[in-house]
């Protein structure tokens, strides 16, 4: 069905434009320009959605339950709020995970989010022994964000030592004999995808990297991994391997332009110039690393280098790509005592950068998914600003409240009045 969208104003990496229409059909953009015949969306700017590119959406589970000190581990860090996920994950069935999964991705639409990369480890029972459908839990998933209506890229993840039973399997070719069934299962839903991720250098052996990239390369898959997250776990690699896990990546040939590193808080200089040179990506989610004592990302060695970044919410200690964004800019500013750091090339203000990031396309194109956002106009923390500081007013003043409703593939799948 084809019909024709007439906000008040069209917001992407061209500025702010008035009196312009946007025309869908078949999921796409099939047309943008000038129109006076459509539906009309009074007070609202149409903006592209927001891809989340790190999701452990169980996690949202955890929200409000780790705020505290337990009196027998004084040190509150990464790894006793560890603890307490793996005491979530494995309360788990794949009733109980479709169902907080669901609520998560609904959230997310709520919130701007369009897609979202999930990087899904809970596959088996809490003996470790698989599921009669040994891709139960993942399918759980994918079925969440089908009925939620957002765009889902699963990836399954590698565990092969450490963490829990139900992380874990034997060996990397039993695992990847799991990741080619799902990506039969999903060859008929068209809102789902599946790549590959392996978890972490600590949590699958050298070898196990080396198979997994190169399954990954041989079908152009998207490949993640988290990695130099915290101090301990880049001290545990130099230990074991005698280098960095950036470097570990690097020489078993992991890296490459598919690829994404999770958070990089620690990566050092020599690991940026290797992201870089292999055309790598980084994800960074500024609201859980904050939250869980991470440190703060390297964003200005990663925008000198070109390194190509996007944005995730993780554990959803706060589901916000507004307040992800601006933790970017102003995260930079307290390492750095500027203001306006990250600034790319050609460009006056970190605004255009940011929203690149967190849309992770130019904006909106002839040809593209109709994924985007309605922005409310009448919203009292945008209701006063002129258009052409709008951009700006909402990465740096404006929260998720701002979303009035979010489209995928053409459809209104989050609205205030649904």
């Amino acid at each position: 069905m084809r019909k024709t969208l007439i906000p008040d104003l069209i917001l992407d990496a061209d500025g702010v434009r008035s009196g312009v229409g946007i025309t869908l059909e078949d999921g796409k953009i099939v047309d943008i320009g000038p129109a006076t015949e459509g539906e009309r969306l009074p007070s609202r700017a149409l903006m592209p959605g927001f891809a989340n590119d790190h999701s452990h959406a169980f996690q949202r589970g955890l929200r409000g339950r780790v705020e505290s000190v337990n009196p027998e581990r004084p040190r509150d860090d990464f790894w006793t709020w560890r603890e307490t996920m793996y005491a979530l994950a494995e309360s788990l069935d794949p009733d109980t995970m479709r169902n907080i999964s669901e609520r998560c991705f609904r959230e997310m639409l709520a919130a701007g989010y369009t897609s979202v990369t999930e990087f899904h480890y809970v596959h088996h029972r809490p003996d470790g022994m698989p599921y009669d459908d040994s891709n139960a839990l993942a399918k759980a998933v994918a079925g969440a964000a089908e009925s939620a209506g957002i765009r889902l890229l699963l990836l399954p993840v590698a565990y092969g030592r450490g963490g829990i039973p139900r992380f874990r399997d034997a060996s990397a070719k039993g695992f990847l004999e799991r990741v080619d069934a799902l990506r039969e299962w999903v060859e008929r839903r068209p809102m789902v995808e599946v790549g590959v991720a392996a978890h972490s250098v600590r949590a699958v052996p050298e070898e196990w990297l080396v198979e997994i990239g190169e399954y990954a390369k041989r079908d152009s898959l998207p490949l993640h991994i988290h990695a130099c997250e915290q101090p301990k776990e880049i001290e545990d690699c130099e230990r074991e391997h005698g280098m960095r896990p950036v470097e570990l990546l690097g020489n078993t040939g992991f890296l490459g332009p598919r690829t994404t590193i999770i958070h990089a808080t620690h990566a050092d200089c020599n690991e940026l110039d290797l992201l870089a040179e292999h055309g790598s990506k980084v994800c960074a989610c500024p609201t859980t690393e904050g939250n869980l004592g991470d440190g703060f990302l390297p964003a200005e060695g990663i925008l000198e280098r070109g390194i190509p970044l996007s944005i995730g919410s993780d554990q959803h200690v706060r589901l916000d790509p507004f307040e992800e964004l601006r933790e970017l800019e102003t995260n930079a500013r307290r390492l750095t005592n500027r203001r306006n750091v990250l600034v790319a090339p050609g460009e006056s203000s970190p605004t255009p950068y940011l929203l690149r990031v967190g849309w992770q396309r130019e904006g909106l194109r002839i040809g593209d998914p109709a994924d985007f956002v309605e922005i409310d106009l009448d919203h009292p923390e945008v209701s006063d600003i002129e258009p052409e500081y709008l951009s700006s007013a909402l990465v740096f003043g404006a929260g998720r409240d701002v979303v009035a409703a979010s489209w995928v593939g053409g459809e209104r799948v989050y609205g205030r009045d649904l």
